[in-house]
């Protein structure tokens, strides 16, 4: 069997990203569309050069239930006249990822839920999983492209993808999250749900989290750690170790691949974490028994509790929340609202200026303490390191907020290939999107 994991590309700066090479989405290259962080992989042959960017997700029926979980979303085109969506095209993938919580006894646990092309049908079925009684259960989305839309069942899925009646968030949607997330706080306030700490990184200082500006970008607390596994035939299944080596060995489901989010969660757990010896938080997977994953939602109730001043929320000239370049609370408040962070106010006002100056001073400053352990260490770029990497990004996030860069971020060097990553691989790169991440 020939299974190939492709990488995880990060944001650009663009208006979304998502262009990437490698995915900033995780944002690959970092160009402009795509993201400075971005992640994905293929599993066919090399995709378009102008993919069709925006895609919708029709949700299930019943989405927050176990039959729900494991029925797979539908992806399709948001225009077909722009051309077909396909979730094996590493520009085109969209991600699932649920948290669901026993609120008796504060358990949380992790399921993927999977998604097929419209008109097809799993590799593999999704595993059914089994949920405690009253679970309260969260979903979270991403996507590798510019645009992702949701229908369906979102109403029973209290699905939020961006301002009633504007335009989406962009890579980013969510179901139920604020329910989770208030569910999940009494239980960690009663003393049954305990958010482990974050430790001490090899820099001395608390390990990053997502809200903290040596790890933020444009548009941060997007997108999920979920991945797939998908087919030479393009068809995908839940990334578990039963499927792994059952795609493996069959004469039709060999040469698979690993489908990846580019997300900023992605770079912190994959990449981030790693370089400084830090230890995200797992929870059990409900569709692979005895292994645990990481999440945007544990990565989220970690950051609330222990991140410390000053704290990077969502800001007033993200693009995820802006309203036909227009700043938005409205919209700001509901995308803060699906990541567990406090609606604008005048503590937390979301104030570009702000933002901007604490990301250009904190963000550099960090990134220049842990050179000694990032300039060395891979990064979601094939053949970069993770400190050029972060230093073209926070220089990227900078110009695509507008913000004044009166203090340069530090300069990579001229050609310092990081060590080879084992999930890191380079990924097409997509057009930028009309409408930035």
């Amino acid at each position: 069997m020939t299974s190939s994991r492709t990488s995880t590309r990060h944001r650009s700066p663009g208006r979304r990203r998502r262009t990437v090479v490698l995915s900033l989405g995780l944002g690959g290259v970092l160009t402009t569309g795509a993201a400075l962080l971005g992640v994905s992989f293929a599993a066919t042959a090399p995709p378009p050069a102008q993919p069709n960017p925006n895609c919708t997700l029709t949700v299930p029926a019943n989405p927050l239930t176990a039959q729900g979980l494991a029925t797979p979303y539908k992806l399709t085109a948001t225009n077909p006249a722009q051309g077909a969506c396909h979730e094996s095209n590493p520009n085109q993938s969209a991600f699932v990822q649920a948290t669901v919580l026993d609120p008796a006894t504060g358990a949380l646990a992790v399921y993927n839920p999977l998604v097929v092309d419209q008109g097809t049908t799993a590799a593999i079925p999704p595993v059914v999983p089994t949920l405690p009684a009253n679970a309260v259960v969260g979903i979270w989305f991403g996507f590798n492209g510019a645009t992702l839309s949701v229908q369906g069942q979102t109403r029973a899925g209290n699905c939020v993808g961006g301002a009633r009646g504007g335009q989406p968030f962009g890579q980013f949607a969510y179901c139920n999250a604020p329910a989770f997330f208030a569910a999940a706080n009494t239980a960690e306030g009663a003393g049954r749900l305990l958010v482990p700490p974050l430790g001490t990184g090899r820099d001395g200082k608390p390990c990053p989290t997502t809200r903290d500006f040596g790890l933020v970008d444009q548009d941060q607390s997007d997108n999920v750690t979920t991945e797939y596994l998908a087919t030479a035939q393009g068809r995908t299944a839940q990334k578990t170790a039963k499927n792994s080596a059952a795609l493996g060995g069959g004469r039709r489901m060999r040469n698979t691949t690993a489908l990846l989010n580019g997300s900023d969660n992605l770079l912190l757990v994959d990449f981030e974490d790693p370089a400084l010896g830090c230890t995200p938080w797992t929870a059990p997977d409900l569709a692979d028994p005895g292994s645990k994953v990481t999440a945007l939602a544990l990565d989220e109730l970690q950051a609330a509790k222990f991140q410390t001043a000053p704290i990077a929320l969502v800001p007033l000239n993200d693009p995820m929340v802006t309203e036909n370049g227009k700043h938005s609370r409205q919209k700001a408040d509901l995308y803060r609202a699906g990541v567990d962070q406090p609606a604008v106010s005048a503590a937390a006002n979301g104030d570009p200026q702000a933002y901007c100056a604490d990301l250009a001073a904190l963000g550099a400053q960090r990134i220049r303490l842990d050179r000694p352990f990032t300039a060395k260490a891979a990064s979601p770029q094939a053949g970069q390191s993770l400190f050029d990497f972060l230093t073209q990004r926070l220089s990227a996030s900078l110009t695509s907020l507008g913000c004044p860069q009166a203090t340069p971020p530090p300069r990579p060097r001229p050609s310092t290939p990081g060590r080879p990553s084992a999930t890191s691989t380079t990924v097409p790169s997509t057009a930028p999107s009309p409408t930035g991440r």
